[in-house]
């Protein structure tokens, strides 16, 4: 929780940062202007993935398996749907990595060792 209050006050402040750095380089139009565009971007491609992995996991439980690779996916795109949501340079980048197929790998398989972390001390259960 301590990790949690401290990232809600250090990324804001970052993010101001950029923005003002930014605003310099580019101007503050092309800045609003980039956030709008990411953010819709974002989440378009956010969406698709997130269908994706939802279709994923219907078919493997239609098949009788667990659908634990395709809910990892969809909990990686969704965390990456809302850091792209959110206004800024740096959460886009997160989101944008964290919802494009080529660049989730890494954060699955962390996910995947979080998951069975707590399927062993038995507060969930994980198969994949």
């Amino acid at each position: 929780m301590q990790w949690l209050i401290l990232a809600f006050i250090i990324i804001p402040a970052i993010e101001i940062g950029v923005f003002i750095w930014a605003g310099g380089i580019i101007g503050p139009i092309w800045v609003v202007a980039l956030i709008i565009f990411t953010g819709i971007a974002g989440v378009a491609l956010a969406r698709r993935e997130g269908l994706d992995a939802w279709r994923r996991a219907q078919l493997a439980i239609n098949n009788r398996q667990p659908p634990g690779r395709a809910i990892v996916d969809g909990i990686c795109i969704f965390t990456g749907g809302i850091f792209l949501f959110a206004p800024g340079f740096i959460t886009d980048i997160a989101g944008f990595m964290l919802v494009l197929p080529f660049t989730r790998a890494p954060f699955q398989r962390m996910a995947e060792r979080f998951l069975r972390k707590r399927a062993a001390k038995g507060t969930i259960i994980y198969r994949k």
